[in-house]
C-alpha cells in the first residue's frame, strides 16, 4: 500500500477526504459566497460545471453549514424522472405520503413549504444531475415555488448539473424560469497554482511534509486534468501507487505520464 511507503496516515486523495479536509479554491469561495447570498435572498440557484469540477463537494459543504433547526434539506440525486415521479420524490423528501394525483401533490408540497415557513424554517431543495431534467419538470418547478402571485420566496431551489443545463435553460420556453434565478455560478476547475496547493495540502492532512511531487509532475497533473478535483485525485493516487511499486520516493513528470496512460485520465 502506497500510504505506508510514503509515510502517510491515510490515503489523502480518497473521496472520503473531500469534505473533512476540504480545500478552499476560488471556485469554492465564489460558489459559497453566492450560496450564502441565495440563503438570505431565497429563490432559484444554478450551479454548473463539468464532471468532477467540485459542484457536489461544494454543495455538501454548504448543506453541512446549515443549521438543521432553521433549514430543511431535500436532496434529489436523480433527475431522469417523469413529472409524477418527481412530485412523489419531492413529497417523500418532505416526509409526506404522496397523493395519487398531480394536482393533489402540488397542493401538498406547497402546503408543507408554507408550514415550514410559518415555523421560520426554510426548505432547501437540491436537484443534482439537473442536465437530464425534462422540460416538463422545469415548467412545473416554476409553478410549485410560486407563492402569493409570485411575490414571495419561501424556499431555496438549487439546480446543479453539467454545462449543457445552461443551454437547456436558455431556450425561449424557459424565459420565466430564468428570470427567477438569483444565483448562477459555473465551476472552472483549479488553476495551476491551486493544483499545487491542493496536492500539498492533501498530503499535509495525511501527516506528510515532504515534497513528493516535483514541479513538472504538478504541471502534468494540471494540464491532464484541467484542474478538476476528481481527476486530480485519481491521477495523484495512481502516480503514488506506481511510485511505491517502483520504490520512487519522488513523483516526477515521467512517472505521472505513465500513470496517466494507465488510467486514460484525459478521455
Amino acid at each position: 500500500m502506497f500510504n505506508v511507503y510514503y509515510g502517510l496516515t491515510f490515503n489523502p486523495f480518497s473521496k472520503e477526504c473531500d469534505v473533512k479536509y476540504h480545500y478552499k479554491s476560488q471556485d469554492y469561495i465564489q460558489a459559497m459566497s453566492r450560496l450564502e447570498f441565495l440563503k438570505d435572498k431565497k429563490g432559484f440557484g444554478l450551479i454548473t460545471g463539468d464532471p468532477g469540477s467540485g459542484k457536489s463537494y461544494t454543495l455538501k459543504c454548504f448543506v453541512n453549514s446549515l443549521n438543521p433547526n432553521m433549514y430543511k434539506v431535500v436532496y434529489i440525486p436523480i433527475s431522469t424522472l417523469t413529472v409524477m415521479d418527481f412530485y412523489k420524490y419531492l413529497s417523500d423528501g418532505f416526509g409526506l405520503i404522496p397523493k395519487h394525483r398531480k394536482c393533489d401533490m402540488f397542493r401538498q408540497i406547497q402546503d408543507v413549504i408554507l408550514s415550514y415557513h410559518s415555523k421560520n424554517i426554510t426548505p432547501v431543495i437540491i436537484v443534482d444531475e439537473a442536465q437530464f431534467i425534462s422540460n416538463s419538470i422545469l415548467d412545473d418547478l416554476r409553478i410549485i415555488f410560486n407563492f402569493d402571485m409570485d411575490t414571495k420566496n419561501y424556499a431555496l431551489l438549487i439546480l446543479s448539473g453539467q454545462t449543457q443545463l445552461i443551454i437547456q435553460l436558455n431556450r425561449q420556453a424557459h424565459e420565466a424560469l430564468r428570470q427567477r434565478i438569483v444565483l448562477n455560478y459555473s465551476f472552472k476547475g483549479l488553476n495551476k497554482d491551486e493544483t499545487k496547493e491542493y496536492i500539498t495540502s492533501r498530503l499535509k492532512c495525511a501527516n506528510c511534509n515532504e515534497t513528493i511531487f516535483t514541479d513538472d509532475a504538478i504541471e502534468l497533473i494540471y494540464s491532464s486534468t484541467n484542474g478538476y478535483l476528481r481527476k486530480i485525485n485519481l491521477l495523484a493516487e495512481m502516480s503514488m501507487i506506481l511510485g511505491a511499486k517502483e520504490s520512487q520516493k519522488t513523483i516526477n513528470g515521467e512517472l505521472v505520464f505513465r500513470a496517466q496512460s494507465d488510467i486514460n485520465i484525459t478521455e
